[in-house]
């Protein structure tokens, strides 16, 4: 298992294949390697097959994980290869692959230039879906008023319109078909949690069994989307028009949660029966039925014990120069990092100048002495601090009357540590007044 994260689904796949008689081995940052010796190529911990399970869609450096990947790949037979999973965590690819075989996706655009993405955005009407190319969990997706402006970028992400696919008539809901090789080992409806439009488990939605009464159609329709794509195992993301069924995405990393909790069958088993087939070895079908029955997620015996080395969070300030994205610009702001805020909040002028919403929600802030607190609509941010962005679902509130219009909440905060000590504002007046003087002398 090629993996440097602690998912339950990681967990489960090992243990599936320890339960099913072999010998899970996870591959991680702990215990990895690959030598070249006078020619001799070797893994280290040797492995017979590799089932990849790199989550590349969350990391702001996919090129590198992929290339070791594409190492490993190189010198042992693996399961979903890299060049696939490139295809397929690149939403835009992934569509533009799937229309050309003829497989019905959602219509969608994507422009290097501002001009041209904006020339084009009337033909989707006045509502659309604006995606980042790469993003994970409902993260970097909106539903964007077409009568402004968009931008080719969110961030230094490429983004990309799409035609909204929703039947007025029922609430909002997609469907996700698990596929392990060419079967269908569970699929669910997902419900857009109250307030949103976005059906992601990761976001709230609710699921329901779906893999005895789906469709002929949408069934059909998903195996062909992961056979298209060339994946070993996918969730396979589809929503239902007036005329058919439409793929909105391969996910080649789907989670097991949701999944698990709507059918009772967990695919670890079947992707571990896979990757064992895959090299010659034999597994009883009944032990993946039985097994597949529970979501072992439990701490697998292969766990590589980490080495106790202590880690230093980086350091942000009191005071921070950020840059702040929405769905139509870019800005840099400054921002106060307040360790008592849950949420990380946005003034109404900047958010309208960045295109910031649409507005997913109300939430109830405490303010005060108002008892309840007030009401206040939040919207997804894309906040970047130095080299890392982050995705929030952030509050509105007229900050008019204070010294900043961000101020940065514990859902930014915990990846780092705050120095009271550490103003950007002071730092660039300081800045300023020394080059004032070097301009005197």
């Amino acid at each position: 298992m090629l993996s440097l994260h602690n998912s339950k689904e990681t967990k489960a796949i090992c243990n599936a294949v320890e339960d099913l008689g072999h010998e899970p081995v996870w591959l991680r940052e702990e215990n990895a390697a690959i030598s070249v010796d006078d020619g001799d190529v070797s893994v280290e911990p040797a492995v017979d097959v590799i089932a990849n399970r790199l989550l590349l869609s969350n990391t702001d450096q996919p090129a590198e994980l992929l290339g070791l990947a594409t190492t490993f790949e190189r010198i042992r037979p693996m399961l979903n290869e890299p060049n696939a999973v490139l295809a397929s965590i690149h939403k835009f690819a992934t569509a533009a692959t799937l229309a050309d075989w003829n497989i019905r996706v959602p219509d969608a655009l994507l422009a290097l230039s501002n001009d041209r993405l904006n020339e084009g955005r009337e033909r989707f009407g006045e509502v659309g879906v604006y995606k980042t190319a790469i993003g994970t969990h409902g993260g970097g997706t909106w539903k964007v008023d077409l009568t402004e402006r968009v931008n080719p970028k969110v961030g230094n992400r490429q983004a990309f319109l799409q035609k909204l696919i929703d039947r007025d008539d029922e609430k909002h809901r997609d469907l996700r078909v698990y596929i392990v090789g060419d079967e269908i080992i569970g699929s669910m409806y997902r419900y857009a949690p109250e307030g949103d439009w976005r059906t992601n488990v990761a976001l709230g939605g609710a699921v329901e069994d779906a893999t005895d009464d789906m469709p002929d159609e949408a069934a059909e329709t998903a195996l062909y989307a992961a056979d298209v794509m060339d994946l070993d195992y996918a969730g396979v993301d589809l929503v239902e028009g007036y005329d058919g069924w439409y793929v909105l995405e391969v996910n080649p990393t789907a989670g097991f949660k949701g999944l698990f909790e709507a059918t009772g069958t967990s695919p670890a088993p079947h992707i571990a029966k896979l990757a064992i087939e895959e090299v010659g070895g034999e597994v009883d079908g009944d032990d993946v039925d039985r097994i597949a029955a529970t979501l072992d997620d439990s701490r697998p015996s292969c766990a590589p014990m980490p080495k106790p080395t202590p880690t230093e969070q980086p350091v942000i300030g009191y005071i921070e120069e950020v840059v702040v994205t929405g769905t139509s610009g870019s800005t840099q702001a400054l921002a106060k990092s307040d360790t008592g805020a849950t949420r990380t909040s946005i003034d109404t002028q900047l958010a309208a100048e960045i295109g910031a919403g649409p507005i997913k929600s109300m939430t109830r802030v405490k303010s005060g002495s108002v008892k309840g607190g007030k009401a206040r609509p939040v919207v997804d941010l894309v906040i970047g601090i130095g080299g890392n962005q982050h995705t929030v679902t952030a509050s509105v509130e007229d900050r008019g009357h204070m010294e900043y219009p961000l101020l940065l909440g514990r859902d930014i905060l915990t990846d780092y540590r705050v120095d009271v000590r550490k103003r950007a504002d002071v730092e660039e007046a300081e800045r300023d007044e020394a080059g004032e003087i070097l301009e005197e002398e």
